[in-house]
């Protein structure tokens, strides 16, 4: 999976520059985006503006990368997702449970709001 990496201070934006998911990079993307919280700084935007088509099962893994990532007190986002990816998710009911934003600049704002969020909690 091709992707671009620009780390920040709260954390990692990664741009996957495929034009689409399928079920055979379903592994690699665990791969890719997993290891991510190893790091100290765990949380991560995933910003999906160049894919243009997802299958299911990569939607799947989507929803299950996003479970792992809250699971480890950590925040994913979805961003710039394209509109017949937007309708392919939300039609299988999988957009509703995906933390997803238009734009990259909501995603920061909603990864800061949880960092805030947790820091309290703790």
């Amino acid at each position: 999976m091709n992707v671009k990496t620009d780390t920040k201070e709260k954390f990692h934006a990664i741009t996957v520059t495929e034009p689409s998911l399928s079920a055979t990079m379903t592994d690699e993307m665990a791969d890719c985006l997993l290891p991510y919280l190893q790091n100290e700084v765990k949380n991560l935007v995933l910003i999906l503006g160049e894919v243009g088509s997802v299958d299911m099962a990569a939607a799947e893994k989507l929803v299950y990368i996003q479970q792992k990532f809250y699971e480890n007190n950590a925040s994913f986002v979805i961003c710039e997702l394209q509109k017949q990816v937007e309708d392919f998710l939300d039609q299988h009911e999988l957009l509703e449970i995906m933390n997803v934003t238009p734009t990259q600049s909501e995603a920061w704002d909603i990864v800061q709001m949880e960092e805030i969020e947790r820091e309290f909690l703790d």
